[in-house]
């Protein structure tokens, strides 16, 4: 009997949704994400390290963009990268030559090889000293593995964290 009610109404333990063809990455900052492309920085415009999209904050936290392990934190806390649970090697890059400042207006929330998941806070930054000091703080979230992907499809606009910004089809 239970084979007719199978046939007469499927069976729903087979009927689960194949593995997404798609990984997607979340905002890390709040503010208005810009193409990589407007970028100054020609090593970010230029996709050299790989594609992705930047982000012009407007508050000064970083939050993981995904379920995944920091890989490395700079010494001077203007960047982290992340290695996602779906195998994604993704850079979180803090301004512009914001390296100078030598962790001055940046404080860390994490360490190499912390598990991280998305939401998660990895840093903290202060907008308005950083920029007095004259830096520019458009901060590029780059895939550095972009070449592992069939496409990778960016969103812009102003948005929140844990919005989805970036969405990677698998080849």
């Amino acid at each position: 009997m239970a084979g007719f009610f199978k046939k007469l109404f499927g069976d729903n333990s087979a009927s689960k949704a194949p593995a997404s063809n798609e990984i997607k990455l979340f905002n890390p900052i709040e503010g208005e994400v810009i193409p990589l492309s407007e970028v100054k920085d020609e090593v970010f415009s230029q996709e050299i390290l790989g594609k992705g999209i930047a982000v012009r904050p407007s508050v000064g936290k970083v939050f993981s963009p995904a379920n995944g392990t920091i890989q490395q934190i700079f010494d001077t806390l203007h960047a982290v990268s992340i290695l996602t649970d779906d195998g994604v090697d993704v850079l979180i890059h803090v301004g512009f030559d914001t390296v100078k400042l030598k962790g001055k207006h940046f404080k860390g929330h994490v360490t190499a090889e912390q598990k991280v998941k998305a939401g998660d806070l990895l840093i903290e930054f202060d907008i308005d000293a950083i920029k007095a000091e004259g830096y520019d703080l458009t901060s590029p979230m780059i895939v550095c593995n972009t070449y592992d992907y069939k496409d990778v499809i960016t969103k812009t606009g102003e948005m929140k964290p844990l919005e989805e910004v970036i969405q990677l089809v698998k080849g």
